[in-house]
């Protein structure tokens, strides 16, 4: 199982926060992992769509589409962060 973590517009967007998921056969790397949420449909495909912009992290190291996951693993979604 892993988590999965929304942060600021995704989370608004998901209208979800969290959730944990048993890592599906075939999901083994980050992009795998978006077009398993992605096929959801509706909503799902829209915030994660190819043309989104947005970073993702394992256990809280910002991480490629070709990061590789395994169960127990935190996986975070969020918008790019700008600063001055």
């Amino acid at each position: 199982m892993i988590k999965i973590l929304y942060f600021a517009r995704l989370r608004e967007r998901l209208g979800c926060q969290e959730e944990r998921l048993d890592l599906p056969a075939g999901v083994g790397t980050i992009a795998d992992l978006l077009a398993h949420l992605r096929a959801r449909g509706g909503l799902w495909a829209e915030a994660l769509g190819e043309g989104e912009r947005f970073m993702s992290a394992v256990n809280q190291e910002i991480v490629q589409p070709g990061t590789s996951i395994r169960d127990g693993d935190e996986v975070a979604f969020f918008p790019p962060v700008t600063g001055g």
